[in-house]
C-alpha cells in the first residue's frame, strides 16, 4: 500500500480569540491552501475585533517545549513566525530552531495591530533585527512596521522604496513591504530580494473594515506556497492573490463590531497528498 504525506507548515505566533488573526488565521490559511497546520503559542492576547485589551505571556520553557515536541514528530516544510513581543521570546525561538537550520522561515514582524495598538516592546526590536532577521527567508512588514524598522516616516511608495533598502541592509535576506495602508485606489506592495531584484504587486483596495488578520494571512500564505515547493517570487505572488480574494469575498460580511476578518475559505483546496518515496 502506498503511503502519503502532506505539505506541513508550523506557525509560531500569538492567539486571537476573535478568530481573525494570529494562530487562528494561520491555521485557516494553511488549511484553505491544502497544507497541514501545526502550531506553537507564543502569547495569549485578550482581544476582539475592536482591539487588544491585554497580553498574557506564555512561559519561555513552554514555548521551547512546544517547538521541540512538534518538530520531533511532524517536521514542517516551512515555518511562519508571527507575534514575538519580548527579547526573551525571540532568543528562545531562535535558540530552539537553531537545531533545524534548513527549514524556510517566513517572519511577519507584528508590531502594530490593525486597530493601531502597539504590540511590541521597544527593546525587542534590536533583538529581532540581530537574531531573527538572519534566519528568516523573508520578512513581511507593513508600512507602520517598516517605519519602526527603518526609523523613518513611511507614507508613500517612494518612502517604501527607501525604507525597504534600509531594512534590507540591516541583515535580512528578502523583504515584502506591504502597502495596504496606502490611501490610494490601488495598493502596491514591494518585494526586495537579496540578489538585488525588486518587484511590485498591485491590487485594488476595497472599501471595507474587514482586514483584521490580513498580515498574518499573507505571511502564512507565503509559507504555505513555499511548503508546496514554489519559489519565493511565486509564493509571494500567489499569496497576494489569495489575500486579495479573501478580502474581496469577506468585505461585506459583518463579524463583530470592529475590524472584521477575511473570508479564508472562499475557495478551499483539498489537502495535498504527496506520495512517500
Amino acid at each position: 500500500m502506498k503511503k502519503y504525506t502532506y505539505p506541513t507548515v508550523l506557525t509560531i505566533a500569538g492567539f486571537d480569540g476573535s478568530g481573525g488573526a494570529g494562530i487562528q488565521a494561520d491555521i485557516k490559511t494553511f488549511s484553505a491552501l491544502g497544507c497541514y497546520a501545526t502550531s506553537v503559542l507564543t502569547a495569549l492576547p485578550v482581544q476582539n475585533t475592536m482591539g487588544v485589551r491585554k497580553i498574557y505571556p506564555v512561559a519561555m520553557e513552554a514555548v521551547a517545549d512546544q517547538i521541540e515536541a512538534v518538530l520531533e514528530d511532524i517536521f514542517p516544510d516551512a515555518i511562519k513566525i508571527g507575534m514575538v513581543h519580548t527579547s526573551q521570546l525571540v532568543e528562545t525561538i531562535v535558540k530552539t530552531l537553531s537545531k533545524y537550520p534548513k527549514i524556510p522561515i517566513v517572519f511577519d514582524p507584528v508590531m502594530v495591530a490593525t486597530s493601531g495598538h502597539r504590540l511590541i516592546e521597544e527593546e525587542t526590536i534590536q533583538t529581532i533585527i540581530e537574531q531573527l532577521f538572519p534566519i528568516a527567508e523573508i520578512i513581511t512588514p507593513n508600512m507602520d512596521e517598516a517605519s519602526i524598522l527603518a526609523k523613518m516616516e513611511v507614507k508613500t511608495l517612494e518612502d517604501m522604496k527607501i525604507a525597504g533598502e534600509k531594512i534590507l541592509r540591516s541583515g535580512c535576506k528578502n523583504i515584502l513591504l506591504k502597502g495596504g495602508h496606502q490611501e490610494l485606489p490601488t495598493v502596491t506592495s514591494l518585494l526586495f530580494e537579496e540578489n538585488g531584484k525588486q518587484s511590485s504587486f498591485e491590487t485594488i483596495k476595497f472599501a471595507t473594515n474587514n482586514t483584521h488578520g490580513s498580515g498574518c494571512t499573507l505571511s502564512s500564505a507565503i509559507a504555505a506556497f513555499i511548503a508546496q515547493g514554489e519559489d519565493l517570487y511565486h509564493s509571494v505572488e500567489l499569496a497576494q492573490q489569495y489575500v486579495f480574494e479573501a478580502i474581496k469575498n469577506g468585505k461585506d460580511v459583518v463579524v463583530g463590531k470592529g475590524n472584521g476578518p477575511l473570508n479564508h475559505f472562499f475557495d478551499p483546496h483539498k489537502i495535498i497528498k504527496n506520495e512517500l518515496v
